[in-house]
């Protein structure tokens, strides 16, 4: 067994593509080895700026022969059977085995493969690896580029090394031919350097400055630009993409720390912080107190004989340029009252079927308004509510969420602020986006949860009133996000109203799936609830569900479970329709069109009071656990329809639990299609009682298990 590299050098391959084209390098070489016969161990793939490193191991010197045998037609089988025969294999009518197979002449295709050196496999998958690779942006270069056919490559391909053992893998690609070169750091070894194989590849490249595995240098940029801060008397503001973005960008980080004027402290620290990380690249630091410290991380590539100095003050001449954009913006936004950014709105189209931001606007007041007023949001200001909508979206025309959008609603609640206005009206507009994510925390102070409720209720509802749907993966309007929104804002604030009716409903309850599957939530429980139907209010439908989740846990649940599906196929079976059925006899498409004909009212009457006194007193002896049956489910109906009443679902469980021992009695000791009619009619409805007591709390059908 043998070791194989490969490394696939090139100019710099952009950070945010090394993780993807790790995970592809190692998917393509596994795909090509194994369909050439050769299965594949331990893949260990490492990535730099400059190159794409693989090292398999364990690798067989040769390929298995191979024997296949394919039956064929017979050989009095039609001309057209043998000729489709043939296309199936690549073979020729003579290069098939004739043998008897169950008394008849059959034809055969006898393949054998010898086995190949596994060099000389990798000489063939190198290129096609290189060929096929699925960069998401990829470039030609050079004169060959003129050419459709030339080879493509994230940045122009300089160099391959392919040893399998101590061996050169012959290829060529694209006029680069593979060999035992390659290169260190670009200022600290610039030279050539000979690769002996994957035993010394990671040893040659570190003492060359090149760390060469990406994890081992996001350990490097993590740990030191801690040290560097606490070296301050700072800490770090931990940014895990930005530690891998670092990785990314040097082949040996050396974080240093600097510092930038306080003067530019003045600008909201969210500014500050994205201002260094989306344009430069750095960490920020806070001061003992938590509040952002003038001070900067930078990650140089090299060790520099100053101890950093020079490179320190070039990157702050840069980010002080950048600060005082930000601080520009900060300051010439101020200068105008958000009401009257607002008013710019009306000139940017929402949606072309939904009218301008503007009008959206006056959408999400009017109902931030509703749900304050009419008590939905508790203690909320319905002026407040309406104000913070107004005002929302003012900050999307403003000179910072221009250059930066990922501050809306963060920078409409400083300017909000700084104008003066009340601190919940800031707040809310600040935080009306949340939740975004799963893991985003759920507003709670009342004028910004009814602003927050409000613009997502209106986005749902606005979208799906134009039947403008989320379908299969496509969801360009976010309505899957908000209406996990929507559902975390209802349930956390315990919010009771009816969120939507319709097809709306039912795209909450599968985000309702989504969103309590995470809590360890069955979604066949949630659809035994929302299949009662009139179940709008989320917060008494999800205390319904999880009382329902805590009973069919227990014993008492799944032998009631048990014991209702098996009462609900026996009336299946029968095609039980109860007194209800017997009605729609009369011919009517309607059962109940003929519920006031005169003529036909006592016939009615007589059937509901036969149906009375068959489910309170059978017109024969009862047996014990008939009787006791009887008594259990009458006492049920009533036990759960006051308990689900008063929304006590615990309770509501309690009573449906009393009914687990005499179903299971009746199963055991009464025949239900007895011979006497009279016994069986009597005891078909007295499971479609037991069937609907339990239907008080959940339809039982929904539930797997």
């Amino acid at each position: 067994m043998t070791d194989f590299l490969l490394e696939l050098r090139s100019q710099e391959i952009p950070a945010r593509m090394q993780a993807g084209a790790r995970a592809d390098l190692e998917k393509l070489f596994r795909k090509d080895m194994a369909a050439a016969g050769v299965t594949v161990g331990e893949v260990t793939v490492w990535s730099t700026p400059r190159r794409l490193a693989l090292i398999a191991r364990g690798l067989p010197l040769a390929t298995e022969a191979v024997h296949e045998e394919t039956k064929g037609p017979a050989t009095t089988a039609p001309e057209q059977a043998l000729e489709g025969f043939l296309r199936k294999t690549g073979l020729t009518r003579d290069q098939l085995e004739v043998r008897d197979l169950k008394g008849k002449d059959t034809y055969f295709a006898v393949v054998e493969k010898p086995g190949r050196a596994v060099a000389e496999v990798l000489g063939e998958v190198i290129p096609a690896i290189i060929r096929n690779f699925p960069w998401p942006k990829s470039q030609r270069w050079g004169a060959a580029s003129i050419s459709t056919e030339s080879l493509r490559w994230v940045r122009p391909l300089s160099g391959i090394v392919a040893i399998f053992g101590e061996d050169l893998v012959e290829c060529e690609v694209g006029g680069i031919r593979s060999s035992y070169v390659t290169l260190g750091h670009r200022f600290h070894a610039p030279g050539e350097i000979t690769i002996g194989g994957a035993h010394d590849y990671a040893d040659k490249l570190h003492l060359a400055h090149v760390l060469v595995n990406h994890e081992e240098r996001q350990d490097i940029v993590r740990s030191k630009a801690r040290e560097a801060a606490a070296a301050a008397g700072l800490v770090l503001v931990e940014d895990e993409g930005l530690v891998i973005e670092n990785a990314g960008l040097t082949e040996w980080p050396v974080p240093l720390l600097g510092r930038f004027e306080e003067d530019f402290l003045e600008v909201p620290p969210e500014t500050i912080q994205l201002t260094a990380r989306v344009n430069q690249k750095y960490f920020v630091c806070e001061d003992a107190a938590g509040s952002l410290a003038n001070a900067f991380i930078c990650t140089a590539n090299i060790v520099a004989t100053d101890g950093g100095t020079a490179i320190v003050d070039g990157n702050r001449k840069v980010l002080a340029a950048r600060l005082s954009d930000a601080r520009f913006f900060w300051q010439q936004d101020r200068k105008t009252p958000l009401s009257d950014h607002a008013k710019k709105l009306a000139r940017i189209t929402f949606h072309e079927k939904l009218g301008t931001l503007a009008d959206k606007v006056e959408r999400v007041a009017t109902l931030a308004e509703w749900l304050a007023s009419e008590g939905i949001v508790p203690n909320c200001d319905p002026a407040l509510a309406r104000q913070a909508a107004e005002l929302c979206k003012a900050d999307l025309v403003t000179e910072m969420v221009g250059e930066f959008p990922e501050l809306q609603g963060l920078m409409g609640g400083y300017y909000a602020r700084a104008e003066g206005l009340p601190d919940s009206v800031a707040d809310a507009i600040c935080d009306h986006y949340k939740p975004v994510g799963q893991g985003d925390e759920v507003p709670t102070a009342p004028v910004t949860v009814a602003l927050a409720l409000a613009d997502k209720l209106d986005t749902l509802r606005s979208f799906f009133a134009i039947d403008e749907k989320p379908t299969g993966s496509k969801d360009p309007f976010a309505l899957r996000r908000a209406a996990l929104g929507i559902i975390r804002l209802v349930t956390d604030n315990g919010l009771r109203f009816g969120v939507a009716e319709g097809d709306l409903l039912d795209f909450f309850a599968d985000r309702l799936k989504v969103q309590q599957k995470e809590a360890g939530v069955r979604h066949d429980l949630i659809d035994a609830v929302f299949a009662l139907g009139g179940e709008d209010d989320l917060v008494r439908l999800l205390a319904r569900v999880h009382a329902l989740q805590a009973f069919v846990s227990t014993d008492d649940g799944v032998n009631l479970l048990a014991g209702y599906k098996r009462a609900a196929n026996i009336l299946k079976k029968e095609d039980w329709h109860g007194v209800e059925g017997e009605i729609s006899r009369t011919g009517e498409e309607d059962p109940l069109a003929v519920v006031d004909d005169p003529d036909l009212a006592p016939v009615i009457a007589a059937k509901m009071a036969d149906r009375h006194a068959v489910e309170q007193a059978p017109a024969y002896t009862c047996e014990p656990s008939e009787q006791a049956l009887i008594a259990a489910v009458t006492a049920a109906e009533t036990e759960v329809a006051q308990a689900v009443s008063a929304e006590d679902f615990a309770a509501a469980m309690t009573a449906l639990a009393s009914l687990r021992a005499p179903i299971d009695a009746f199963f055991e000791d009464v025949t239900v299609n007895d011979a006497d009619a009279r016994k069986r009619q009597a005891r078909l409805a007295l499971l479609d009682r037991f069937r609907a007591a339990v239907h008080k709390v959940a339809d039982f059908s929904r539930i797997e298990g």
